[in-house]
């Protein structure tokens, strides 16, 4: 299959690079070892995590993409990006298992002047010192004289209506500077504004400058909602108050948890132990104690709500509105509700959920019970907790009908709704 362009894994960060460049005129092809992704792409059925919609995916088909996962049906490209899931691991080093079985892929039919990017996130030092050698070995040239070798690291929002591929800028390191020129071309056709790192480790770097950043932050936030309910402090009122101040600060706002692709990463944290510093971020590791003690809170928080109204934990019907990780999509990635949960059963509680983008959840390898009607379902359960504020959600609406609301995301009108 002849094409400009081969995008290697097509998930969450892969699909917008395609769609961008399809709908710049280049020729795109995508691959991904998971057959049942290809199989629903090429049908024009985007998997749960792809940031498209079915219209937008048939669109891109319309206009020549395809996907395979046959290594042989791929064909030598001008530009290949790789965009390999990285999750992290039991010990929360990052899984680079897919980054080098994607170069190993590529690397059989590298050619000379073929210019190639990782876009996936990892570790300082993992352009050079492992996608580097996978791909010279399995091929025999040399980057920076044979080939171009860079990193522009994944920078997407999925669902914003505000920042999409072609406005938000692209960091762009490469191992020389004819490698930075050369993936500065590409991408100057998919995107506004191109921005020149000093080399990949930075390129690399930013990335987990950027990830953890949002985790600190939020970490924050969470930990002062439990301190303002605690003293009695509407902390909503309190960050809008803030947010007034045009310098020096940046709103956040706390929630059940934190979810999504982008998970706090440190880099000298039990990765690549031969060369590390021998200490860990300890920012990162805060901010991850921090958010991760936030969906044990809010099912104790529900809990003492229920108590509070002379109703028990045990027996009482609760209902989860929004199991996502972020508002109207439908992507579960670390969302929080699933381990919100598998705590509030552990109490006792009969779960039910609505979501308008989840026909089917299960926690703890059982189904949960999805209500038909919302109203109704709130009406009927003895505690109603958001989790997620999808907007097809009317919080003025749901307040009247539920006998208790907790709300997690601060998205209720004041007074309509118990807030975290």
């Amino acid at each position: 299959m002849p094409a400009d362009l081969t995008v290697y894994g097509l998930g969450h960060s892969g699909l917008p690079v395609v769609q961008a460049a399809v709908a710049a005129g280049i020729s795109t092809l995508g691959y991904d070892p998971d057959e049942e992704t290809v199989a629903g792409l090429n049908a024009g059925r985007p998997p749960a995590d792809a940031p498209l919609t079915a219209a937008e995916l048939r669109r891109m088909l319309s206009r020549g993409f395809r996907a395979t996962s046959d290594p042989a049906h791929l064909g030598r490209s001008r530009t290949a990006v790789i965009c390999a899931p990285t999750p992290l691991g039991a010990d929360r080093a990052l899984d680079l298992g897919a980054v080098r079985a994607a170069a190993r892929t590529l690397a059989s039919r590298l050619r000379p002047r073929t210019t190639v990017i990782l876009e996936s996130t990892v570790y300082p030092g993992s352009t050079e010192d492992v996608l580097r050698p996978i791909l010279e070995d399995g091929s025999g040239l040399r980057a920076g004289r044979d080939f171009h070798l860079a990193c522009s690291p994944a920078r997407t929002d999925p669902g914003s209506r505000r920042y999409g591929y072609a406005n938000t800028p692209k960091v762009i390191g490469g191992l020389t500077p004819a490698c930075t020129e050369a993936a500065a071309a590409f991408y100057g056709r998919l995107t506004d504004k191109v921005v020149r790192a000093r080399g990949p480790r930075e390129a690399e770097t930013t990335k987990l400058l950027e990830i953890n950043y949002r985790q600190v932050n939020i970490a924050l936030v969470n930990e002062m909602a439990v301190f303002c309910h605690d003293i009695g402090v509407d902390l909503w009122d309190v960050i809008r108050c803030a947010e007034t101040k045009p310098f020096g600060f940046q709103a956040f706002r706390p929630g059940p948890g934190v979810g999504g692709h982008g998970e706090p990463v440190d880099p000298n944290y039990l990765a690549y132990r031969s060369r590390s510093l021998g200490y860990p971020l300890r920012m990162v590791e805060v901010a991850q104690e921090a958010n991760s003690r936030m969906p044990r809170y809010v099912a104790q928080r529900a809990a003492a709500l229920l108590n509070e109204h002379g109703k028990s934990a045990r027996g009482a019907r609760v209902l989860l509105l929004g199991v996502t990780y972020k508002p109207d999509l439908a992507d579960q990635q670390g969302a929080p509700a699933r381990e919100v949960a598998t705590r509030l059963k552990e109490l006792g509680a009969q779960l039910g959920y609505h979501d308008p983008y989840v026909m089917q959840w299960h926690v703890a390898d059982q189904p949960v019970p999805r209500a038909d009607s919302l109203y109704e379902a709130a009406a009927a359960a003895d505690l109603t907790v958001l989790l997620q504020h999808h907007r097809t959600y009317d919080l003025q609406g749901l307040a009247a009908k539920a006998q208790l609301l907790l709300d997690t995301r601060g998205a209720s009108p004041t007074g309509a709704a118990h807030r975290l």
